[in-house]
């Protein structure tokens, strides 16, 4: 990947609104399920997301313009730089390539010098002399870090509200370009994150996680009350009066639901393992609610109930 600002095409000076910008407009373009007939795009597609990765978190941001870090997130080579040409350093021999020989170390009279002191001195270690290195380590016991992982990828996946409910597997496409079923957890809920092991940045000690998260989309009939769903569902007078048996939606299908004799509006009913899953693996109800509506044309309505008029009180209860 070249420099990440180059690559997204932004100056060292944008912000994070140019990046976020930059990056969605070359994401479109790129996307390998647009250009499946052009190869570079997937490469290009990764690159840029990389570059995005890098740009959008501040502190990797600002660790790579100090040169802290290079372009995959990794540490810089912090002998960058030492060992010219000459003779007696890092450099020379042939190929340009050689190492540290005793015979370089010796002083006056070919008095041998303790390798180990001069390692301690060029890296700040403070032993006594002649005292025992844990392991024979010439660094005084300081272990090189293990290798870094590559840095993780995140993402952003809509999943429509039935598919929540139900757990249904969505397909999801990864920044290298490969396509994978995923499997939504057990109490899903919208925000809810999933790491997926080994599908981020490849780096020296292995590759980074992908994180996932889930972003439930809306429905027109149905709304989530924690592990509920709630409906509100139109019955005609004639079904609140005499009950019946009437046909509901649910996140599963439809199904029949018995009402009964002289229901009020309002009343909710149950359906029992309708809603959402739990953690424990079982679900939710859905709630229905029914709402009593009238003919559109009263005509009929108001000739039967000429003469008639309903005594009772229902807002006694109300104390108004």
């Amino acid at each position: 990947m070249a420099d990440p600002y180059s690559t997204l095409g932004v100056t060292r000076s944008a912000n994070e609104k140019d990046i976020k910008s930059a990056y969605r407009k070359l994401a479109k373009e790129l996307h390998p399920d647009r250009n499946k007939d052009n190869p570079n795009a997937s490469e290009r597609f990764s690159d840029i997301t990389k570059a995005y990765d890098l740009l959008s978190d501040k502190d990797k941001r600002a660790q790579f313009d100090r040169g802290e870090i290079d372009m995959e997130g990794n540490p810089a080579n912090p002998f960058a730089g030492m060992g010219g040409g000459g003779r007696g350093g890092f450099n020379g021999g042939a190929g340009g390539q050689r190492g540290f020989r005793a015979e370089d170390f010796q002083g006056f009279g070919n008095e041998q010098v303790d390798l180990g002191d001069i390692f301690e001195g060029l890296f700040g270690g403070g032993r006594a002399r002649g005292a025992a290195r844990p392991g024979g380590d010439p660094f005084g016991g300081r272990h090189a870090p293990p290798p870094q992982k590559g840095a993780d990828i995140g993402y952003t996946l809509r999943v429509p509200f039935i598919d929540a409910a139900t757990l249904k597997d969505q397909r999801i496409t990864l920044a290298d370009g490969k396509t994978i079923d995923l499997k939504l957890p057990k109490g899903l809920e919208d925000g809810t994150q999933m790491r997926l092991k080994g599908k981020g940045r490849q780096g020296p000690g292995g590759a980074g996680d992908g994180l996932v998260t889930i972003k439930v989309d809306k429905h027109n009939l149905f709304k989530r009350d924690g592990d509920a769903v709630r409906f509100d569902l139109p019955i005609t007078l004639d079904e609140a009066v005499n009950g019946g048996k009437v046909r509901v939606p649910t996140v599963d299908g439809p199904v029949m639901m018995t009402i009964k004799t002289g229901t009020n509006g309002g009343t909710v009913l149950r359906l029992k393992g309708k809603g959402f899953s739990k953690k424990d693996g079982s679900r939710g109800d859905q709630l229905v609610t029914l709402e009593i509506q009238l003919p559109d044309d009263l005509g009929e309505l108001a000739t039967r109930l000429d003469g008639w008029k309903d005594e009772s009180d229902p807002r006694s209860k109300l104390q108004v």
